[in-house]
């Protein structure tokens, strides 16, 4: 007598795409882009190619709507208080996606890459409208918007990018070093410099051993703020 083979366990309750986003959102934390496979998706989620394409598409498609969720997520935050300043909304939002990289360490890639290939989606637009909504408000003459918007923007995500996973080739690099490490030993270099010929590296070595990612992050925005406010 044979005996059919066992075939693969399937859940019983109905899929929806919420649960493949983030299901997918957990892997990618968990090991970035190389680990979400459609594949691997399926067994995770216990179900069939058929229905993750029936409900997100490919898996590029899905790592679209992974970042939309996720930024999504990051610009509903809002200002404590009804009384918000144009400079206090812009340093929310910026935070706000500081924060979302850092818990994202893949989100990076995936946000540049939504800006410069989808101008008009949810990620692009909800970024600029909130923090581009704020220039006149700051007194930026509204000839000048699209610049100081850019500026903002290119500064936010430059400046999170640092925190990333870095998607390619990263054999000269270590993602998961740490950090403290880093700085010491990139410190304790500097401050091996001459100090006759690198006198300004010799200055900011102790600072840079000290410095808080996110104080740092902010001082950018102040400085980039207090120079939008002298534009006429």
């Amino acid at each position: 007598m044979t005996t059919r083979a066992r075939r693969p366990q399937r859940r019983n309750q109905v899929l929806s795409r919420e649960q493949i986003i983030d299901t997918a959102v957990e892997m990618l934390d968990a090991g970035g882009e190389s680990t979400l496979t459609i594949r691997a998706l399926t067994e995770r989620l216990s179900t069939g190619s058929g229905a993750i394409y029936y409900h997100v598409g490919t898996r590029d498609d899905l790592l679209d709507m992974a970042t939309e969720t996720v930024i999504g997520t990051a610009l509903a935050t809002r200002p404590a208080g009804a009384a918000a300043t144009p400079g206090g909304e812009i340093r929310v939002v910026a935070l706000a996606l500081f924060d979302a990289i850092a818990a994202h360490r893949w989100l990076a890639t995936r946000l540049t890459l939504q800006i410069i290939r989808n101008p008009v989606g949810p990620v692009t637009v909800g970024i600029f409208e909130r923090i581009g909504g704020q220039m006149g408000a700051l007194g930026v003459p509204r000839v000048s918007w699209f610049d100081a918007a850019s500026m903002l923007v290119h500064y936010i995500l430059g400046a999170v990018s640092q925190n990333a996973r870095l998607e390619g080739d990263t054999s000269a690099t270590d993602p998961d070093g740490d950090r403290d490490e880093f700085f010491d030993a990139a410190s304790t270099a500097w401050q091996g410099l001459d100090p006759e010929a690198h006198p300004f590296m010799h200055a900011i070595a102790g600072q840079m051993r000290e410095h808080d990612d996110r104080e740092q992050f902010l001082t950018g925005i102040a400085v980039i703020l207090d120079g939008l406010t002298h534009l006429r």
